[in-house]
């Protein structure tokens, strides 16, 4: 006997055939994780040079910035959703038309690096996920360097509390990146990165720079700096997560930072929101690979269709992420070919926190990320994500259009601006037997010789031609 074909898995919404969404979400990966060669690869290392240089020099202007700094550097700018910064104040640069690659760089202006404890913060003034902080934590030395960026309460009792300041912070950091960039293009070098735009957005400073035929925006994020992990977020520590057994909890919660962002009403000269942007990096290696697909091509999707009013950011998508990969059986968002499944269930999952105007932080669950939003913004946005679940196809060849569209002007731009090899920038002043690439060499290296572990960058501002690496505690 012959049996019928069996019928094509369909999406019962839409009607869209799953094998289809899944060739689509691969086309769009595809596109989006370009392969850089080793010219891309060393530009994209003499811009992270340049960038770590002119931090050096920063520290130098007033001694402000701790003498070794640790930086985290993440791929994807702000508008990324790779830290939890609201955007509605952040200029709007496009791929292709205005950056090739970008990045966020966390650099810390303050640190708390001796504490064994759980870190108990000021959140008496704030919303929840938000702090102030007092500099009562610090030293006399620090207080006097940091008075100027501070807003001061005066007690009854006559003590004096100075609170350290997002706001004056960012603009005390803009100044002085000026200075400084002002003083590199006084005395240009060789081969050294053209910068071509510097601008102020909010509490972030982005950096777009040319190098070679690529343009890389930094976005740079002043932050205090935690190692340990926050006592409003203990209970967490206590629930089942999907990364148990999968990498350590000392891993997960080596550190945390404080990120120039207030609640919706609370004090901006004031108010810090609270950021796991370090724990983030190693959870993201027990996500799989058909996931991370999803989420990259539904990313795309609501950044053009969710951007007016700006209401729902990447980062809370990324947090919905997390907490399917909770929710769900880690053998079932394993499978390779789920990824149509998986993009489905997201955008169900955005419209499902939508309606109820409830999405949680992933680290501190009491925090509802949506709560401020009015009625009337929901429903608008749930209304648009209707139309994406009525039609998934379309909207994914949408996006996959974009960023083809991202490519070609790339691509344009580096024919009329190719150049043959691009030195790294301090090249003119180092040791003429050192080949240009040793930083990315010896990063690469050091990357390969250390699969899953935490490297770091260390700036000795004194001599900020030499990259000082970090691996777990061992030094090179």
């Amino acid at each position: 006997t012959t049996s019928k074909p069996p019928f094509p898995e369909l999406d019962f919404r839409s009607g869209a055939r799953v094998e289809e969404l899944n060739k689509l979400i691969q086309e769009f990966t595809k596109h989006d994780q370009r392969e850089y060669d080793d010219q891309r690869a060393l530009e994209i290392h003499t811009a992270k040079d340049f960038i770590f240089s002119m931090l050096g020099m920063v520290q130098k202007l007033d001694q402000k910035l701790p003498v070794a700094n640790e930086y985290l550097l993440l791929s994807g700018g702000v508008r990324e959703g790779v830290v939890d910064i609201d955007l509605d104040e952040l200029n709007v640069y496009a791929r292709g038309t205005d950056y090739d690659m970008d990045f966020t760089l966390l650099v810390p202006a303050l640190k708390l690096h001796d504490r064994n404890q759980p870190v108990t913060l000021d959140m008496r003034h704030s919303a929840l996920c938000h702090s102030w902080l007092s500099l009562r934590l610090f030293d006399e030395g620090t207080i006097s360097k940091w008075k100027d960026c501070c807003t001061i309460v005066d007690h009854i009792n006559g003590a004096t509390n100075y609170f350290f300041s997002p706001t004056k912070v960012a603009d005390w950091f803009y100044e002085s990146i000026s200075i400084v960039l002002s003083e590199i293009q006084k005395k240009p070098q060789r081969g050294m990165p053209k910068v071509e735009k510097v601008e102020k957005n909010g509490t972030i400073i982005s950096i777009i720079l040319g190098v070679g035929s690529s343009r890389m925006l930094y976005d740079i994020v002043p932050v205090v700096s935690f190692k340990g992990w926050p006592a409003v977020a203990q209970s967490w520590l206590m629930e089942n997560h999907f990364w148990d057994g999968k990498i350590t909890e000392e891993e997960v919660i080596s550190g945390f930072y404080l990120v120039p962002a207030c609640s919706y009403k609370g004090k901006k000269d004031n108010e810090w929101r609270l950021s796991f942007a370090r724990s983030e990096v190693q959870l993201k290696k027990c996500i799989s690979s058909s996931l991370m697909q999803a989420y990259q091509a539904c990313k795309a999707i609501i950044i053009k269709l969710l951007s007016r009013p700006k209401a729902i950011s990447p980062y809370h998508l990324r947090s919905m992420m997390l907490w399917a990969c909770d929710r769900l059986p880690a053998s079932y968002l394993a499978q390779e070919d789920y990824a149509a499944h998986f993009l489905l269930g997201l955008i169900d999952d955005l419209q499902h926190c939508l309606v109820n105007k409830m999405c949680p932080n992933y680290f501190i669950p009491q925090c509802n990320m949506l709560e401020h939003l009015s009625e009337d913004t929901v429903m608008l946005h749930a209304r648009k994500l209707s139309s994406v679940r009525s039609d998934p196809a379309e909207h994914l060849r949408t996006a996959i259009e974009h960023v083809k569209a991202a490519n070609r002007l790339t691509l344009e731009l580096q024919r009329r601006g190719s150049t043959t090899s691009i030195p790294s920038p301090q090249s003119d002043g180092g040791d003429p037997n050192q080949p240009d690439d040793r930083l990315a060499k010896k990063l690469q290296q050091l990357v390969t010789e250390n699969p899953g572990k935490s490297i770091s960058v260390f700036i000795n501002p004194d001599d900020v031609t030499r990259p000082h690496f970090r691996i777990d505690d061992k030094f090179f």
